[in-house]
This record gives C-alpha cells, structure tokens and sequence, in this order.
C-alpha cells in the first residue's frame, strides 16, 4: 500500500512513449538510489505517489511502478512480458496443468549487454524461476552505487539502442506489460498506423477486459488515488488508443484526474536527432512539470493543476523548459532570471511554438535543482539592490515576481524544489562537463501554459485535415471511419481552436 500517499497510475502507450517512460522511470530509480545519501537535499518528492510495493510468491519485498503499458507484437527485445521478479509463467501452468505439457519457444533475442551486466548487479535468477533481488537500502530503490572493488556498469551505446527495453534500468511487476498482438512493430505489414485502428482495438472484448483488469488490480489497492497520467504516441494509431482509453478512464473513474501527455518524436533526418536523445529530453521536462502533484508537502491535486489550466473550454496546454536551467558559478537566481530579459525563458517543447505577441491565460512553472545558497542575492549592505527580484528575500518570492512581471494579471502556479533532474547513464551523454566527473544531475526550469499560440495551431490542424481525401488511406477506411465521424470530429477542433482566441486569464 501507499502509505497515505495520493497515488497516480500511469499509461504508457505506444513505442515512443516507450521511450519517454523507461527514462522517466530510470529517472526515479535513480533519484530513489540516491534516497540515503546525506549530501542529497531532504526528500521533497514522495517516490509513492508512482510506485508500489509488493511481495514476490518467496516473500521477497519489490517496489515496482504503478504502471500499465500497451506495445505491439516485437517491441519487447529481450524483455519477457511478465517480467523478472515474479514465478514464471511456465512454472505456474505446470502446477495448474497436472497432464501432459508441451512447449513452444520462439526464437529469443539477443539481450542488450548492458541489460546483462544491469540483471547481474542487481540479482541472481534461480533454480526455481525467481528472481532474486539483491538487497536495497530501506526496502526502496536501486541497489547501492558500486564500490571500488564494484564493476561499474556498463554504459549502452547508441548503435545498441534498438528499443527501449534496452536501456530501461527497472524491474516492472507482470501486470504491467500488455501487448497488442494483432499488430508488428517491425515490418511493413500489420502496422497500427490509425486512429480509428486504435480505437477499434479496445472495442475488442479481449484487450478492453485486459485492460481494465490490470486498472481494477491497480486501482482497488491505492488508500487515496489522485488519477492517472497518460504519455500516448500521437503520430500512429496509440492516438486512438490514448483516446478510448481516456474516455474509458473518464466513464469509470469520474473526479479523478486524467492528464495525457500527447508524444511526438523529433525530425530523424539529421544524424544526431534519435529517438533515445529527445525521448530524453522530454522524460526530463516530464519530471518537472509533474512535480505539483508529486510534493510530499503541499502537493497540488491532479484535479486542481488540470483544472486551473483548462478553464472556459480548454483542453490542452503547451509545455517549455530550459535543460539545464543556466546558472554560472557566483551568480545568483535574480541574476540568472534578470539575463533572460523580457523574453519568454524555456525553449517550447509543443509543435506550435511560442510566437510573438502570444498571451499566457494560466500556467504552472517549476524550478529544481538550485542550491538554497544561490536563491537569494547576497548583496552588500548599503548596496542598491539593481532590480525588484534582487530586494526579494525568498527563492519562492523571486519565482513570484519574476512571473508576474513577465505575464502581469495571469494566474501562476509556480514551485521551487532543491532536488534536481537525475541525468545518470544510461541517460545519454548531453550534458557532459569538459572534465571528470561526468554530470549526474541539473537544475531544470519546466512550464505548462494555457496559451493563445494554441489558437493558430488547432485552427491550422482543422485546416489541413479538412483538405485529406480519407478515401485514399487504407488503414483509415479498413478502421471504419464515417465520413459524418469526420465532420463532427472537425468541427468540435474548431471549436476548441475558438477558445484560445483572446479570452481572459483567472486573474486580470
């Protein structure tokens, strides 16, 4: 059980999402290794709120994310489906099944070596199928960090990333992977490439019941469930998926909060943009901005996030960040706000952008990972201090006026945490400092925002999917999409598009 914490389950669908979440988790995993560390600030995030305790059939205590994920047929690699914590299934058939058993074996995949060297610090599997965990310091996290006398473990490289299963570093309980088998994830034929094809796949009774299966075994041991968060695929047919399964969330779990994090990868063309790099960097602005309602003190509630930015018919937010937030050494966090200017700070992570002459009706900001010493500006007495920010005498109170400077009259939401974004391997080498060490974490400064920007975009999408013959994209036809289910579809786009039309903020 959760102890009291107000739990969320997470939805991680599609192969991409993949992606995103086995860094997100990795992200976790190494924040709660780093739990006992006494150099390590107190703990500000309640690690319950995402994971799950359990218990192996042998007593063994595991700490697993409360997760469900949907893939297709081939995504997986060397990843077994039940995963490695708990008896296998072969072993429990033979002990319901007292005749005859036979077995087929398909061919196995080569395990990543990094995979091999990760399972052999963490456990030993053993004679009897279950794998035994090694010990973890007060029942959470990750292993202690390698001694000295302690191979360190191996770092997988790019060439080595094929899925990613390869580089996730956690063990996931058997309820957590739910593969879609009607559909490859290789292969020309057999692609889940619409949204009507993802839709139809949780009409079907058999993965709507696995599903909701794998909820109610979640669900019914949360004490208080806050919601569930949901990272979707958006360029295939998961877009139709993430949205049945919305609408089943929305019909059976009505007052809880769903957030859904709509995920695209970036432009491959160029040689340095991989999946596994901008998969990264979105796990990273996920981990931050989700930080309102992961708070051990004061958490914020789904509900209320969701609500505060979603007003008068809104539905969706972009999201920004600066990876990493810039601080030089000496400088302080009035200095650092004061370089940016007028300018709007993060770099924005949604495909509209932030254009000029955009209006923020509400947002929520997150800064982590400035040491307490730098919030304030330490001035000489006598000293004039040379903006507002620094004749503020809190970090949080910098934060504050910072945003209401740059967006006067908008409703901010706005939390300053010391603990920062994990970038340990195998998180990809971006932040590489010019000596040893290698960098391990950054201080990083995430934003979601209700912003007019949305009103082109949306309108724009209404525009050009107005222009698409249906008639000539088989996979949308075979789905069954009406012609009217079009029309209706459009037209509530362009009704949403209305709402980021001028409009005013909460606050004026």
């Amino acid at each position: 059980m959760a102890g009291g914490a107000r739990e969320v389950l997470t939805l991680q669908l599609g192969h991409f999402a993949g992606f995103v979440g086995a860094h997100w988790w990795n992200q976790q995993d190494a924040a709660l290794g780093r739990a006992t560390d006494s150099k390590e600030p107190p703990g500000e995030l309640c690690p319950d709120v995402l994971y799950r305790t359990g218990r192996t059939l042998h007593g063994q205590e595991t700490y697993t994310p409360r997760l469900i994920l949907m893939d297709l047929k081939g995504s997986l690699s060397s990843l077994k489906e039940e995963g490695g914590l708990y008896r296998d299934k072969q072993l429990d058939a033979a002990i319901a099944w007292q005749g005859k058993l036979t077995t087929h074996k398909e061919e196995l995949y080569p395990k990543n070596p990094y995979l091999q060297d990760f399972l052999s610090a963490e456990g030993v599997l053993s004679s009897d199928g279950v794998w035994r965990v090694k010990s973890i310091p007060n029942g959470k996290g990750s292993s202690p960090l390698p001694t000295a006398t302690t191979p360190k473990p191996l770092i997988p490289t790019e060439a080595s990333i094929r899925v990613w299963s390869d580089f996730l570093r956690v063990h996931l309980h058997p309820r957590s992977i739910c593969m879609i088998q009607k559909y490859n994830h290789d292969g020309e034929a057999g692609r889940l490439e619409a949204f009507g094809q993802g839709e139809s796949v949780l009409k079907e009774p058999k993965y709507q019941e696995e599903l909701e299966d794998r909820l109610h075994f979640y669900v019914e041991e949360c004490d208080y469930l806050q919601g569930f968060q949901i990272l979707c695929d958006l360029h295939d047919g998961f877009s139709g998926v993430g949205a049945k399964a919305a609408e089943l969330l929305q019909d059976e779990y009505s007052g809880r909060g769903i957030i859904t994090w709509g995920l695209l990868p970036g432009p491959y063309h160029r040689g340095a943009t991989l999946p596994f790099h901008c998969s990264a960097i979105l796990a990273t602005a996920l981990d931050t901005v989700t930080v309102p309602y992961r708070l051990c003190s004061s958490p914020v509630s789904m509900v209320h996030l969701a609500d505060m930015l979603s007003f008068c018919g809104k539905k969706v937010v972009t999201a920004g960040a600066i990876i990493p937030f810039p601080l030089a050494p000496g400088q302080s966090l009035p200095d650092s706000l004061m370089q940016f200017g007028g300018a709007t700070p993060w770099t924005p992570l949604s495909a509209c952008g932030e254009p000029s002459g955009t209006r923020c009706f509400a947002q929520s900001v997150v800064l982590r990972g400035i040491d307490r010493a730098c919030h304030t500006s330490q001035l000489t007495p006598g000293t004039p201090p040379p903006s507002a920010l620094h004749a503020c005498t809190t970090g949080e109170e910098i934060l504050a006026q910072y945003l209401q400077q740059q967006q006067p009259g908008v409703m901010s939401s706005s939390h300053l945490l010391l603990t920062p974004c994990r970038v340990a391997p195998p998180y990809p080498h971006l932040f590489s400092s010019c000596s040893p060490p290698a960098v391990e974490s950054i201080p990083v400064f995430g934003a979601l925002c209700s912003s007019s920007s949305l009103h082109q975009t949306l309108e724009a999408l209404a525009r050009d999917l107005t222009k698409l013959d249906l008639r000539r994209w088989a996979s949308f036809m075979d789905a069954g999409v009406e012609h009217d289910d079009v029309a209706e579809l459009l037209q509530e786009l362009q009704s949403l598009a209305q709402c980021y039309q001028g409009g005013d903020s909460l606050v004026d």
